[in-house]
């Protein structure tokens, strides 16, 4: 059987190219069993049979949104298991370095659309970023400054999809490809998004998801496997950095043992779930669940506040950065309500840079 091309111009997969995806998940849950087994960690993975759960539906959310699994790993791990926020952030690089390569691996064989011209400088910048965030700005940030700047980031995710959702679910198929703005733009996002990852565990998702949606007026179909494959080689990049910095200098850059034990717990779910949440997007409508993702955004930002007991000049500082950031997103928009027609119309790159 051929692939044939749809009117969108997108190429549905078919059985003789869908083989990578079961030989993934086959070697996956090879090795997950071998560490299993070696390391006798029955008890260790049913004891965090919490995380499992959780993460049966933050790699839905994975999937078939800008949010990486982390987004839901973090606030769990730290709000409701009271862990510190270095294990969140490891756990979520961990997990989504199965959850998001399953779904990119989904992705692929399934050939979605993707925005490679801006993919590709992100990841180059990612490369980059991640490891230098790891190394030099993780370390130096307070347990509270970190769930904060993580719950902000994400709450500002949900006003904007609460402000907005009508005009981000609105625009249909890949954009043109504009050389000269992203590749300066994609590499920023991929410096900035990766350090971003290496505090929190997420948010360079989120950073590339916004200028295609908002600013570029992206279809959600091509901006958000485009922010999955983005979170998936940033969260490998991550975690094999913490893990490389923990041989070489363990007191400074430790990696908790129960990041361990709550990866092995999660993969296994993750591994299917998000794939499950990239094949939801594709046939529901996406207004709905970005409105709840977005509630829940919003959501636990309240609940960071209510179980840090944050106050005085920190609540103060917290709302100050909320307001700044939401109004970030939405000058964002603007701007690409300003400029949609003039960089569609403007010379376009030689090539076509959008995968179908």
């Amino acid at each position: 059987m051929e692939t044939k091309k749809n009117p969108d111009k997108t190429v549905t997969s078919t059985g003789a190219h869908f083989w990578p995806f079961p030989v993934w998940l086959g070697a996956f849950y090879s090795v997950w069993l071998l560490l299993m087994v070696n390391l006798d960690a029955w008890s260790q993975v049913a004891s965090n049979w919490g995380i499992a759960v959780a993460m049966a539906f933050g790699s839905y959310f994975a999937g078939s949104t800008p949010m990486g699994g982390g987004t839901v790993g973090f606030p769990v791990l730290t709000l409701l298991f009271d862990h510190p926020a270095s294990l969140g952030r490891d756990f979520g690089l961990a997990v989504q370095s199965i959850g998001m390569v399953s779904a990119s691996v989904f992705i692929f064989v399934r050939r979605r659309p993707v925005d490679w011209s801006l993919l590709g400088p992100a990841l180059i910048g990612s490369a980059v970023g991640t490891p230098i965030g790891s190394a030099f700005v993780a370390p130096h940030i307070p347990d509270l400054a970190v769930k904060l700047i993580f719950a902000v980031t994400w709450a500002a995710f949900g006003i904007i999809h609460w402000l907005k959702i009508e005009a981000i679910v609105r625009p249909e198929g890949p954009r043109v490809p504009h050389d000269r703005l992203d590749r300066p733009l994609g590499l920023l996002v991929g410096v900035a998004g990766g350090m971003l990852a290496a505090v929190t565990g997420v948010g360079i998702d989120m950073m590339i998801y916004a200028l295609l949606v908002l600013f570029y007026r992206c279809d959600l179909k091509v901006a958000i496997p485009t922010s999955v494959i983005l979170m998936a080689f940033t969260s490998v990049i991550g975690i094999l950095s913490n893990i490389g910095l923990s041989v070489f200098a363990p007191k400074q850059y430790m990696v908790d043992i129960n990041v361990l034990w709550n990866w092995l717990a999660a993969a296994p779910v993750v591994a299917l779930g998000a794939p499950l949440g990239a094949i939801v997007i594709e046939r529901l409508p996406r207004a709905p669940t970005l409105l709840i993702v977005s509630t829940l955004c919003v959501a636990q930002l309240v609940w960071m506040l209510i179980d840090q007991s944050v106050m005085g000049w920190q609540l103060a500082l917290t709302l100050v950065a909320l307001g700044a950031i939401s109004v970030l997103f939405l000058h964002l928009f603007h701007l690409g309500h300003h400029n949609h027609f003039a960089i569609a119309g403007d010379k376009p790159a030689a090539s076509d840079k959008v995968a179908k």
